[in-house]
């Protein structure tokens, strides 16, 4: 009976260091799972880039699209406002929430 106990209670501090870590791997601020530091060592995220930047991080954003040019005439708007853009060329989104959030008038995404 004893030894069941113990198994049970070993189980529950298992499940729980799990979900510990799960959380902290995702929450914003944590380097688990998510993009913060390019290769340079500049941050993503709100309002890591200066408005200069905003120009090479779109071409950078956009360079394997079909559809360059509308790409980088959102891209850019959208970095203006929000001084960030995503790492990669897709996605991502979640590390710049004001690029995420910006929606067109019909609610779709307003920033590539």
């Amino acid at each position: 009976m004893a030894m069941a106990k113990l198994l049970v209670l070993l189980a529950i501090a298992l499940v729980a260091i799990m979900m510990a870590e799960s959380s902290m791997a995702t929450a914003p601020g944590s380097a688990g799972g998510e993009y913060h530091l390019d290769r340079a060592g500049s941050g993503y995220g709100p309002g890591s880039l200066k408005s200069y930047q905003c120009q090479g991080q779109c071409n950078r954003r956009c360079s394997k699209t079909q559809y360059r040019k509308p790409c980088l005439f959102f891209c850019n708007k959208c970095c203006a406002k929000c001084l960030c853009v995503p790492p990669g060329f897709y996605g991502n989104k979640g590390v710049c929430p004001c690029y995420n959030n910006w929606k067109t008038k019909e609610g779709g995404p307003k920033c590539p």
